[in-house]
């Protein structure tokens, strides 16, 4: 959306007479514009994929009330003057939140694996049970269901200057994805789903605050460890150091999860393979805006970088092992 249309939208959605708005970050499925309204600041996300259903943002906002109770911290959303927490005019969809200044966390710190763990196992030990996406429906196939094999073609014959690097990978493909199995419903709870440090953040005194929910739903807690561990301490090359230190600070914090077995890389390794497809179309797709692509093209040479190996999950189900053997 342009400034001026943005402008006119928040201030009819909430009844602001001044409004200055200026570009903040951006990710996968939004952009967030800072909102200074008098004295008060605000963050304006605009959306670009579907928009959350209404289940998903009760579900959110009732995860992130436990979430507040057990001591995380995360920006506040804000429903307009008609009480939405949706709006926005002609299908573009805005959501309010507070403006917290935040900055990546320096991982190079001795402390973030530990912090990291112990925020992962609150959030675990705070969620609830929950056997079907919010509103109903089967678990999201995104997070223990991988593309099939023959979906990788158009891309590494595609002729970017990544389909050489693609290609390169496929060979490797099955022996990591045959790691990949459904979950079992009963072990479900609701959990972010997105956890990358992108969407963990540190406030000017450095507590760890979480945004972007979005994408919450239900999952197996071990397996968004395992995630996260990657997530974090993969690029450009795994520290199995800090793996082992996060994964230690989540048991001693009593985070429910366990990583014991292959299959719980699945959602590790899922999600990453259809973030790389998806990202992969919109590179490649002449009817995107150029600014899409533009993303998409540095999203894939991070995510090819980063794509698990055999080796690499053998070596981690290694340690959580003997972390579960001898728990801090």
């Amino acid at each position: 959306m342009r400034t001026p249309e943005l402008i006119t939208t928040v201030r009819d959605a909430f009844g602001w007479d001044a409004v200055e708005i200026s570009a903040g970050p951006r990710g996968a499925l939004g952009q967030i514009w800072r909102l200074d309204v008098g004295s008060t600041r605000y963050a304006l996300k605009e959306i670009f994929a579907e928009p959350p259903s209404a289940a998903l943002i009760e579900a959110e906002l009732e995860f992130t009330r436990r979430a507040a109770e057990a001591g995380v911290r995360f920006p506040v959303g804000h429903p307009d003057r008609f009480g939405r927490h949706l709006f926005g005019p002609d299908g573009k969809w805005l959501r309010l939140y507070d403006w917290i200044d935040l900055q990546p966390l320096d991982l190079t710190a001795q402390a973030v694996p530990r912090d990291l763990g112990s925020l992962l196992a609150r959030l675990h030990k705070c969620s609830s049970a929950a056997s079907t996406e919010p509103g109903g429906g089967a678990p999201d196939p995104w997070y223990d269901t991988v593309p099939a094999f023959r979906r990788w073609t158009a891309a590494a014959e595609s002729g970017a200057a990544w389909a050489t690097r693609l290609a390169d990978r496929l060979p490797t493909l099955p022996d990591v994805c045959a790691a990949v199995t459904p979950a079992d419903p009963d072990t479900l709870i609701i959990c972010h789903r997105d956890l990358h440090p992108e969407n963990v953040l540190a406030d000017p005194e450095g507590e760890l605050v979480v945004v972007d929910w979005d994408n919450l739903g239900p999952a197996e807690p071990g397996r968004e460890l395992a995630r996260a561990l990657f997530d974090w301490f993969s690029d450009p090359t795994p520290d199995f150091v800090a793996m082992g230190a996060m994964y230690e600070a989540y048991v001693g914090e009593g985070g429910p999860g366990r990583i014991t077995e292959q299959a719980d890389f699945s959602m590790l390794i899922a999600s990453r393979l259809n973030f790389l497809l998806t990202q992969t179309r919109i590179a490649t797709d002449q009817q995107a805006r150029p600014r899409h692509r533009e993303w998409a093209e540095r999203e894939i040479d991070e995510a090819l970088r980063i794509l698990p190996t055999p080796g690499q999950l053998a070596h981690v189900l290694t340690l959580t092992r003997a972390g579960n053997e001898h728990p801090q």
